[in-house]
């Protein structure tokens, strides 16, 4: 099998403590150094601001920051989905900076550091490191991607929470607490509604333990399934003409195949179309690990035949 697919993929599925340390304080040395470029360019749009307006936009900030931080030095799937709602946001902040009168040499600065940060936060190393924070004992979990169809929404419902957010940062700035406050009440619900969606892509993964595999996915699965180590033939990536059943959404990119010695019950979560969902028996399995690579190189490492 040619794991170049991922080459990052490694001969040890325990991840080493040293390389999640090193991905955790990535994640919180990127994230403090957008905060502060950030906090350069607001300080520059806020020289000419009220009191009023510099004091509502500074709190509003470093309750931001101080949010991210903690999320990010407790790696866990909540704080998984609380630094990837947030960093983004750094990238909205250096643009209005600019907008409202920041240096634009500063300001460029910070688009660039912010847009960074926002891509290494997102990345694929960042999620394994935080998702397996929450593991238990002798065990691996590997997030998988997220379905191609759920993206869209999530994107649009984040930008709808973001404009909330900004108009009543913007309005309780401006000496309109009236409005601000309803804004802010519009920003806390649909705030709600995107970190709830977020979070269940935070909390998909691929579990590898010693007893078996565990496909742990209520975005496409009503039930969580489980399948002991006697069961599990093999796993390699998929062929383009597979026949196996697709449990990965479907998301775009490499595919794992499981090839099982018996049926597996699979349950699928309700949809639109089938309200009560559905259930199929399969001998082989789709899965969309973000890294296809490591994912075969820990299912070996584990003791599965790969292949």
């Amino acid at each position: 099998m040619n794991r170049s697919l991922d080459a990052d993929a490694d001969t040890s599925s325990r991840q080493p403590i040293a390389r999640r340390a090193a991905q955790r304080w990535l994640a919180t040395g990127v994230w403090g150094a957008a905060g502060l470029a950030d906090f350069v360019c607001v300080n520059q749009a806020l020289e000419s601001r009220s009191a009023t307006a510099s004091t509502v936009i500074a709190v509003t900030l470093w309750l931001a920051f101080a949010i991210g931080l903690v999320a990010t030095l407790v790696p866990s799937p909540l704080g998984l989905t609380i630094i990837r709602l947030l960093a983004p946001l750094t990238v909205v902040v250096a643009v209005a900076s600019w907008v409202m009168g920041a240096d634009l040499a500063a300001s460029a600065g910070a688009l660039a550091i912010t847009v960074v940060a926002t891509l290494a936060i997102l990345g694929a190393s960042v999620g394994e490191t935080f998702v397996q924070g929450s593991a238990y004992g002798d065990e691996r979990r590997l997030p998988l991607r997220p379905p191609a169809a759920f993206l869209l929404p999530l994107a649009i419902v984040w930008v709808l929470w973001t404009c909330a957010v900004v108009a009543a940062v913007g309005m309780l700035a401006s000496g309109r607490p009236l409005w601000g406050f309803g804004l802010a009440v519009v920003a806390i619900g649909s705030g709600w509604l995107v970190a709830t969606r977020a979070h269940r892509l935070s909390r998909r993964w691929l579990v590898l333990v010693p007893s078996g595999v565990v496909i742990h996915d209520a975005v496409v699965l009503g039930e969580t399934l489980m399948m002991s180590r006697p069961t599990i033939r093999n796993a390699q990536l998929a062929l383009a003409d597979t026949e196996a059943a697709d449990l990965t959404g479907p998301a775009a990119g490499h595919a794992v195949q499981l090839t099982l010695s018996e049926l597996a019950t699979v349950v699928f979560a309700p949809t639109r179309a089938a309200p009560q969902g559905n259930a199929i028996h399969a001998k082989s399995l789709l899965i969309a690990p973000t890294r296809p690579g490591r994912a075969l190189a820990a299912a070996a490492d584990f003791g599965y035949a790969v292949g």
